[in-house]
Protein backbone atom coordinates (compact mmCIF):
# COMPACT_ATOMS: atom_id res chain seq x y z
CA UNK A 1 0.00 0.00 0.00
CA UNK A 2 2.85 2.50 0.44
CA UNK A 3 3.13 2.51 -2.87
CA UNK A 4 0.29 1.42 -4.97
CA UNK A 5 -2.52 3.94 -3.21
CA UNK A 6 -0.71 7.22 -4.58
CA UNK A 7 -0.79 5.63 -8.37
CA UNK A 8 -4.63 6.83 -8.51
CA UNK A 9 -4.31 9.91 -7.59
CA UNK A 10 -0.75 10.13 -10.08
CA UNK A 11 -2.73 8.30 -13.26
CA UNK A 12 -5.47 11.35 -12.67
CA UNK A 13 -2.71 14.30 -12.98
CA UNK A 14 -0.86 12.66 -16.08
CA UNK A 15 -4.74 12.19 -17.87
CA UNK A 16 -5.41 15.84 -16.98
CA UNK A 17 -2.64 17.36 -18.71
CA UNK A 18 -1.99 14.66 -21.40
CA UNK A 19 -5.99 13.73 -22.54
CA UNK A 20 -7.57 16.75 -23.55
CA UNK A 21 -5.15 18.23 -26.50
CA UNK A 22 -4.98 14.99 -28.21
CA UNK A 23 -9.25 14.20 -27.53
CA UNK A 24 -9.80 17.35 -28.88
CA UNK A 25 -8.17 16.11 -32.76
CA UNK A 26 -9.61 12.06 -32.54
CA UNK A 27 -13.10 11.10 -34.34
CA UNK A 28 -15.26 12.80 -31.81
CA UNK A 29 -17.61 9.88 -30.70
CA UNK A 30 -15.22 7.03 -29.32
CA UNK A 31 -13.49 10.30 -27.73
CA UNK A 32 -16.13 11.08 -26.24
CA UNK A 33 -16.81 7.38 -24.56
CA UNK A 34 -13.03 7.79 -24.35
CA UNK A 35 -12.96 10.50 -21.56
CA UNK A 36 -16.31 9.46 -20.11
CA UNK A 37 -14.73 6.59 -19.14
CA UNK A 38 -11.56 7.95 -18.09
CA UNK A 39 -13.51 10.83 -15.63
CA UNK A 40 -15.18 8.33 -14.65
CA UNK A 41 -12.49 6.06 -13.69
CA UNK A 42 -9.75 8.61 -12.62
CA UNK A 43 -12.83 9.91 -10.41
CA UNK A 44 -13.34 7.00 -8.14
CA UNK A 45 -9.95 6.75 -7.94
CA UNK A 46 -9.48 9.26 -6.54
CA UNK A 47 -11.97 9.58 -3.86
CA UNK A 48 -10.85 5.59 -2.73
CA UNK A 49 -7.06 6.43 -2.29
CA UNK A 50 -8.31 9.48 -0.56
CA UNK A 51 -10.20 6.98 1.95
CA UNK A 52 -7.42 4.85 2.11
CA UNK A 53 -4.69 7.66 3.29
CA UNK A 54 -7.18 8.63 5.60
CA UNK A 55 -8.15 5.59 7.18
CA UNK A 56 -4.28 4.44 7.61
CA UNK A 57 -3.75 7.32 9.18
CA UNK A 58 -6.38 7.76 11.34
CA UNK A 59 -6.28 4.37 12.54
CA UNK A 60 -2.58 4.50 14.26
CA UNK A 61 -4.69 7.32 16.73
CA UNK A 62 -4.48 5.06 20.01
CA UNK A 63 -8.23 5.63 20.89
CA UNK A 64 -9.30 4.67 17.11
CA UNK A 65 -7.15 1.47 17.47
CA UNK A 66 -8.62 0.60 21.23
CA UNK A 67 -11.86 1.06 19.68
CA UNK A 68 -11.11 -1.36 16.21
CA UNK A 69 -8.77 -3.81 18.80
CA UNK A 70 -5.69 -3.69 16.61
CA UNK A 71 -2.02 -2.96 17.56
CA UNK A 72 -0.45 0.68 16.67
CA UNK A 73 2.96 -0.87 16.84
CA UNK A 74 1.98 -3.38 13.92
CA UNK A 75 0.56 -0.54 11.54
CA UNK A 76 3.14 1.55 12.20
CA UNK A 77 5.25 -0.79 11.13
CA UNK A 78 3.51 -2.02 8.24
CA UNK A 79 2.28 1.21 6.83
CA UNK A 80 3.60 4.09 8.19
CA UNK A 81 1.26 6.81 6.45
CA UNK A 82 2.14 10.37 8.83
CA UNK A 83 -1.03 12.21 10.51
CA UNK A 84 -0.43 15.10 8.52
CA UNK A 85 -1.18 13.48 5.21
CA UNK A 86 -4.06 10.94 7.05
CA UNK A 87 -5.43 14.97 7.84
CA UNK A 88 -5.04 15.94 4.73
CA UNK A 89 -6.33 13.22 2.93
CA UNK A 90 -9.31 13.28 4.93
CA UNK A 91 -9.43 17.47 3.82
CA UNK A 92 -9.57 16.98 0.43
CA UNK A 93 -12.27 13.87 0.80
CA UNK A 94 -14.42 16.06 2.89
CA UNK A 95 -13.93 18.55 0.14
CA UNK A 96 -15.01 16.33 -2.87
CA UNK A 97 -17.61 14.63 -1.24
CA UNK A 98 -19.22 18.17 -0.92
CA UNK A 99 -18.52 19.13 -4.29
CA UNK A 100 -20.17 16.72 -5.63
CA UNK A 101 -23.14 16.68 -3.33
CA UNK A 102 -23.67 20.00 -4.46
CA UNK A 103 -22.65 19.66 -8.48
CA UNK A 104 -25.42 16.31 -8.00
CA UNK A 105 -28.34 18.50 -6.78
CA UNK A 106 -27.47 20.95 -9.65
CA UNK A 107 -27.71 18.38 -12.12
CA UNK A 108 -30.98 17.26 -10.72
CA UNK A 109 -32.25 20.64 -10.72
CA UNK A 110 -31.02 21.51 -14.27
CA UNK A 111 -32.96 17.89 -15.47
CA UNK A 112 -36.20 19.25 -14.23
CA UNK A 113 -36.26 22.32 -15.27
CA UNK A 114 -35.39 21.04 -18.88
CA UNK A 115 -37.85 18.97 -18.35
CA UNK A 116 -40.41 21.58 -17.28
CA UNK A 117 -39.72 23.55 -20.36
CA UNK A 118 -40.22 21.00 -22.31
CA UNK A 119 -44.32 20.70 -21.90
CA UNK A 120 -44.14 24.46 -21.78
CA UNK A 121 -43.31 24.74 -25.78
CA UNK A 122 -46.07 24.86 -27.74
CA UNK A 123 -46.09 22.36 -29.95
CA UNK A 124 -45.69 18.44 -29.47
CA UNK A 125 -43.59 17.45 -32.01
CA UNK A 126 -39.90 17.14 -31.58
CA UNK A 127 -39.30 20.30 -32.99
CA UNK A 128 -40.14 23.52 -31.70
CA UNK A 129 -40.19 27.19 -33.34
CA UNK A 130 -39.74 29.86 -30.83
CA UNK A 131 -41.45 33.79 -31.43
CA UNK A 132 -38.43 35.25 -30.65
CA UNK A 133 -36.27 37.59 -32.90
CA UNK A 134 -33.12 36.64 -31.47
CA UNK A 135 -31.22 33.97 -32.62
CA UNK A 136 -31.20 30.69 -30.79
CA UNK A 137 -31.02 27.24 -31.27
CA UNK A 138 -30.28 24.50 -28.69
CA UNK A 139 -31.42 20.98 -27.63
CA UNK A 140 -33.56 20.48 -24.09
CA UNK A 141 -33.13 16.87 -22.83
CA UNK A 142 -36.30 14.96 -21.40
CA UNK A 143 -38.81 12.48 -21.99
CA UNK A 144 -37.72 12.07 -25.12
CA UNK A 145 -36.66 15.62 -25.25
CA UNK A 146 -37.32 18.44 -27.61
CA UNK A 147 -35.28 20.65 -30.20
CA UNK A 148 -35.85 24.37 -30.08
CA UNK A 149 -34.77 27.07 -32.27
CA UNK A 150 -35.85 30.74 -32.62
CA UNK A 151 -37.55 32.22 -35.66
CA UNK A 152 -34.49 35.12 -35.42
CA UNK A 153 -31.74 32.07 -36.12
CA UNK A 154 -33.78 30.39 -38.95
CA UNK A 155 -34.12 33.71 -40.71
CA UNK A 156 -30.22 33.91 -40.44
CA UNK A 157 -29.57 30.72 -42.73
CA UNK A 158 -30.17 29.22 -46.10
CA UNK A 159 -32.53 26.14 -46.56
CA UNK A 160 -29.59 23.80 -46.67
CA UNK A 161 -28.05 25.34 -43.27
CA UNK A 162 -31.24 25.00 -41.71
CA UNK A 163 -31.18 21.49 -41.89
CA UNK A 164 -27.53 21.11 -41.12
CA UNK A 165 -28.57 23.16 -37.78
CA UNK A 166 -31.44 20.90 -36.79
CA UNK A 167 -29.66 17.63 -37.78
CA UNK A 168 -27.32 19.16 -35.28
CA UNK A 169 -29.55 19.21 -32.33
CA UNK A 170 -31.10 16.15 -33.41
CA UNK A 171 -27.65 14.54 -32.61
CA UNK A 172 -27.06 15.95 -29.21
CA UNK A 173 -30.99 14.83 -28.50
CA UNK A 174 -30.85 11.22 -29.74
CA UNK A 175 -27.21 10.26 -28.79
CA UNK A 176 -28.16 11.62 -24.70
CA UNK A 177 -25.24 14.18 -24.90
CA UNK A 178 -26.78 15.58 -21.19
CA UNK A 179 -25.99 12.62 -19.87
CA UNK A 180 -22.10 12.52 -20.77
CA UNK A 181 -22.16 16.22 -19.74
CA UNK A 182 -23.62 15.92 -16.47
CA UNK A 183 -20.84 12.78 -16.20
CA UNK A 184 -17.84 15.19 -16.69
CA UNK A 185 -19.54 17.71 -14.36
CA UNK A 186 -19.97 15.18 -11.78
CA UNK A 187 -16.32 14.44 -12.03
CA UNK A 188 -14.44 17.87 -12.00
CA UNK A 189 -16.55 18.92 -8.74
CA UNK A 190 -15.47 15.57 -7.23
CA UNK A 191 -11.70 16.16 -8.51
CA UNK A 192 -10.73 19.84 -9.95
CA UNK A 193 -8.13 18.50 -11.64
CA UNK A 194 -10.55 16.64 -14.38
CA UNK A 195 -11.91 20.26 -15.01
CA UNK A 196 -9.72 20.35 -18.49
CA UNK A 197 -11.29 16.51 -19.54
CA UNK A 198 -14.78 18.32 -19.12
CA UNK A 199 -13.70 21.26 -21.14
CA UNK A 200 -12.08 19.00 -23.75
CA UNK A 201 -15.16 16.56 -23.52
CA UNK A 202 -17.72 19.81 -24.45
CA UNK A 203 -15.76 19.84 -27.56
CA UNK A 204 -16.26 16.52 -28.12
CA UNK A 205 -20.05 16.78 -28.04
CA UNK A 206 -19.91 19.43 -30.35
CA UNK A 207 -18.04 18.29 -32.53
CA UNK A 208 -19.85 14.63 -32.96
CA UNK A 209 -23.09 16.61 -33.39
CA UNK A 210 -20.86 18.46 -35.93
CA UNK A 211 -20.23 14.91 -37.91
CA UNK A 212 -23.75 13.50 -37.49
CA UNK A 213 -24.99 16.57 -39.01
CA UNK A 214 -22.14 16.50 -41.90
CA UNK A 215 -23.55 12.41 -42.43
CA UNK A 216 -26.68 13.35 -42.77
CA UNK A 217 -26.54 16.08 -45.12
CA UNK A 218 -23.47 14.67 -47.13
CA UNK A 219 -21.95 18.02 -47.30
CA UNK A 220 -19.65 19.11 -44.66
CA UNK A 221 -18.81 22.44 -46.38
CA UNK A 222 -23.14 23.32 -45.47
CA UNK A 223 -22.67 22.23 -42.20
CA UNK A 224 -19.37 24.25 -41.49
CA UNK A 225 -21.13 27.70 -42.90
CA UNK A 226 -24.55 26.43 -40.56
CA UNK A 227 -22.23 26.73 -37.33
CA UNK A 228 -20.27 29.86 -38.72
CA UNK A 229 -23.24 32.08 -39.16
CA UNK A 230 -24.90 30.37 -36.36
CA UNK A 231 -21.88 31.48 -34.20
CA UNK A 232 -21.93 35.19 -35.49
CA UNK A 233 -26.00 35.30 -35.71
CA UNK A 234 -25.27 34.86 -31.99
CA UNK A 235 -22.28 36.32 -30.63
CA UNK A 236 -24.60 38.84 -29.00
CA UNK A 237 -26.64 36.37 -27.65
CA UNK A 238 -24.38 33.30 -25.46
CA UNK A 239 -26.64 30.11 -25.45
CA UNK A 240 -28.38 29.64 -22.57
CA UNK A 241 -27.91 25.97 -23.01
CA UNK A 242 -24.57 24.17 -23.51
CA UNK A 243 -26.05 21.35 -26.20
CA UNK A 244 -26.46 23.98 -28.90
CA UNK A 245 -24.78 24.45 -32.27
CA UNK A 246 -22.97 27.74 -30.97
CA UNK A 247 -21.18 25.75 -28.10
CA UNK A 248 -17.56 25.20 -28.26
CA UNK A 249 -14.78 26.76 -30.04
CA UNK A 250 -16.39 27.49 -33.02
CA UNK A 251 -13.47 28.10 -35.60
CA UNK A 252 -11.59 25.06 -34.52
CA UNK A 253 -15.00 22.82 -35.40
CA UNK A 254 -15.27 25.12 -38.98
CA UNK A 255 -11.48 24.01 -39.57
CA UNK A 256 -12.48 20.12 -38.78
CA UNK A 257 -15.69 20.28 -41.38
CA UNK A 258 -13.88 21.82 -43.94
CA UNK A 259 -10.88 19.08 -43.51
CA UNK A 260 -11.78 15.49 -44.47
CA UNK A 261 -13.52 13.62 -41.54
CA UNK A 262 -10.86 12.44 -38.80
CA UNK A 263 -9.50 8.61 -38.88
CA UNK A 264 -9.55 6.17 -36.12
CA UNK A 265 -6.40 5.90 -34.16
CA UNK A 266 -6.28 2.78 -31.97
CA UNK A 267 -2.91 4.01 -30.42
CA UNK A 268 -4.15 6.86 -28.19
CA UNK A 269 -7.40 4.42 -26.87
CA UNK A 270 -4.87 1.73 -25.74
CA UNK A 271 -2.55 4.29 -24.19
CA UNK A 272 -5.42 5.32 -22.10
CA UNK A 273 -6.70 1.95 -21.37
CA UNK A 274 -3.42 0.87 -19.86
CA UNK A 275 -3.46 3.94 -17.27
CA UNK A 276 -6.82 2.93 -16.34
CA UNK A 277 -5.88 -0.37 -15.86
CA UNK A 278 -3.21 0.65 -13.83
CA UNK A 279 -5.72 3.10 -11.57
CA UNK A 280 -7.88 -0.10 -11.13
CA UNK A 281 -5.57 -2.15 -10.32
CA UNK A 282 -3.35 0.07 -7.82
CA UNK A 283 -6.90 0.67 -5.92
CA UNK A 284 -7.77 -2.66 -5.80
CA UNK A 285 -3.85 -3.82 -4.35
CA UNK A 286 -4.03 -1.12 -1.96
CA UNK A 287 -7.35 -1.79 -0.65
CA UNK A 288 -6.02 -5.42 -0.17
CA UNK A 289 -3.28 -4.25 1.40
CA UNK A 290 -4.45 -1.93 3.95
CA UNK A 291 -7.39 -5.21 5.03
CA UNK A 292 -4.47 -7.45 5.25
CA UNK A 293 -2.80 -4.86 7.30
CA UNK A 294 -5.64 -4.22 9.92
CA UNK A 295 -5.58 -8.16 10.03
CA UNK A 296 -2.71 -8.40 11.07
CA UNK A 297 -2.48 -5.74 13.55
CA UNK A 298 -5.60 -7.30 15.42
CA UNK A 299 -3.58 -10.86 15.36
CA UNK A 300 -0.67 -9.17 17.11
CA UNK A 301 -3.11 -7.63 19.50
CA UNK A 302 -4.69 -11.03 20.00
CA UNK A 303 -1.25 -12.85 20.23
CA UNK A 304 0.14 -10.30 22.99
CA UNK A 305 -3.14 -10.34 24.87
CA UNK A 306 -2.48 -14.67 25.03
CA UNK A 307 1.05 -13.96 26.02
CA UNK A 308 0.17 -11.86 28.98
CA UNK A 309 -2.52 -14.04 30.03
CA UNK A 310 0.11 -16.64 29.99
CA UNK A 311 2.15 -14.98 32.12
CA UNK A 312 0.12 -14.21 34.77
CA UNK A 313 -1.12 -17.73 35.26
CA UNK A 314 2.01 -19.71 34.71
CA UNK A 315 3.32 -21.68 37.85
CA UNK A 316 6.35 -20.72 39.65
CA UNK A 317 9.25 -22.51 37.98
CA UNK A 318 10.92 -25.59 39.96
CA UNK A 319 13.47 -25.45 42.40
CA UNK A 320 16.19 -27.66 43.00
CA UNK A 321 18.35 -27.64 45.43
CA UNK A 322 21.54 -29.95 44.91
CA UNK A 323 23.12 -30.36 47.82
CA UNK A 324 19.96 -30.53 50.35
CA UNK A 325 17.47 -32.32 51.11
CA UNK A 326 14.28 -30.68 49.90
CA UNK A 327 13.88 -31.10 45.51
CA UNK A 328 11.14 -29.06 43.95
CA UNK A 329 10.34 -30.95 41.19
CA UNK A 330 6.61 -31.76 41.70
CA UNK A 331 5.39 -29.91 44.66
CA UNK A 332 7.52 -27.07 46.90
CA UNK A 333 8.19 -28.28 49.73
CA UNK A 334 8.12 -32.40 49.24
CA UNK A 335 10.97 -34.30 51.16
CA UNK A 336 12.77 -36.97 48.91
CA UNK A 337 13.01 -40.23 50.58
CA UNK A 338 16.71 -41.81 51.33
CA UNK A 339 17.33 -44.80 48.95
CA UNK A 340 18.85 -47.81 50.14
CA UNK A 341 22.57 -46.18 49.79
CA UNK A 342 21.09 -43.10 51.62
CA UNK A 343 20.28 -39.55 50.43
CA UNK A 344 23.60 -39.16 48.51
CA UNK A 345 23.66 -42.60 47.35
CA UNK A 346 26.01 -44.08 50.12
CA UNK A 347 25.07 -47.22 51.94
CA UNK A 348 23.81 -46.53 55.50
CA UNK A 349 24.92 -48.27 58.37
CA UNK A 350 23.13 -52.01 59.25
CA UNK A 351 22.01 -51.91 55.43
CA UNK A 352 22.81 -55.69 54.09
CA UNK A 353 24.64 -55.96 50.79
CA UNK A 354 22.47 -57.22 48.03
Amino acid sequence: MRFSVYVPLMVTVVLAVLVPGPARRLAPRPAAWALACAALVTALGWLGSLALLAFAGFAQIPVVAKEGEWSVPALRADDPVYLTVATLAALALAASCAGLGVAAVRQVRHLRWARRECRRLPGDTELAVLDDPSPDAFALPGAPGRIVVSCGMLRCLADGEREALLAHERAHLHRRHHLFQALWRLTAAANPLLRPLADAGCFVLERWADEEAAAHIGDRRTVARAVGRAALASAAHPPRNALAATGGAVPQRVRALLAPPPRSRALPFVGGAALLVLCCTSLASAASDSEEMIESAKHATCTAEVEDASASTAPAPPREHRHGRCRDHDRPGTLERPGPDGPDGLRGPGTPRR
